[in-house]
């Protein structure tokens, strides 16, 4: 598996999982409606877990655009590579939303609510503030990628030997981003990832969804802008800590 296609099929199943919570609890007529927030964070760190687990070991995982520039300001990745790594993540990100439409076709017809039906696909203020809400997603990105620089592979003390985790070394970034969903979440909906959020609602605007909202461009931006800031934030100040 090339870098490339590992980025595509991490984020594929990162935006399968994540985005298939949050029609299983905010759609009509599914068996998870309305199990609430705790459901959804939790979920939405073990899709991280199963994403990172199929494509750390050919291409590290990034899954979102703010990891990769993050890395790259720190210099702990190339920025000849952000590019191609962004491509992937945007189309796995939008491949993964499309079949949860299809997975939930039904429950989508049957959801009245606009807003809840876009839901699925990316994220949403609950206080409408473009100030704070862009704080917010600065600050979510910023915890991820300044805690994402830290993570230390498990190591022999007396030969400084790394020693491989295998699959379980994903948990400590599905941790990391459950914790994020669960203490700064509730502003915005903790996009943190530009390709989780403006992937999706490419794509929700192209579907020929039943009854179908708007896409709300309007605050598209946040979510993009927020993250990438947060992410360069973060790489400059371990830079400058280092």
């Amino acid at each position: 598996m090339s870098p490339f296609i590992a980025e595509v099929i991490g984020t594929f199943f990162l935006i399968l999982l994540g985005g298939g919570v949050v029609a299983n609890v905010v759609l009509e007529k599914t068996k998870s409606n309305d199990l609430g927030w705790m459901v959804i964070t939790t979920a939405w760190g073990l899709a991280v877990f199963v994403g990172v687990v199929v494509a750390a070991p050919y291409s590290g995982a990034h899954l979102n655009p703010a990891v990769s520039i993050g890395l790259a300001v720190a210099g702990k990745f190339s920025w000849a590579l952000v590019p191609s790594y962004t491509l992937a993540q945007f189309l796995g990100a939008m491949l993964g939303a499309f079949i949860v439409w299809l997975v939930y076709k039904d429950h989508f017809d049957a959801t009245e609510n606009k807003e809840l039906k876009r839901a699925v696909f990316c994220t949403a203020p609950a206080i409408r503030n473009p100030i704070s809400n862009f704080f917010s997603e600065v600050v979510g990105t910023f915890a991820l990628v300044f805690v994402v620089l830290y993570f230390t592979d498990a190591t022999i003390v007396e030969t400084g030997t790394a020693i491989g985790l295998g699959s379980l070394g994903a948990l400590p970034v599905a941790f990391l981003v459950w914790s994020i969903g669960l203490s700064l979440g509730g502003t915005t909906g903790y996009a943190i990832n530009p390709a989780r959020d403006l992937g999706p609602r490419i794509v929700h605007a192209l579907i020929p969804m039943k009854n179908k909202g708007g896409n709300d461009w309007g605050y598209s931006y946040i979510p993009v802008v927020g993250p990438i800031l947060g992410a360069i934030l973060a790489g400059l100040l371990m830079l400058a800590l280092n």
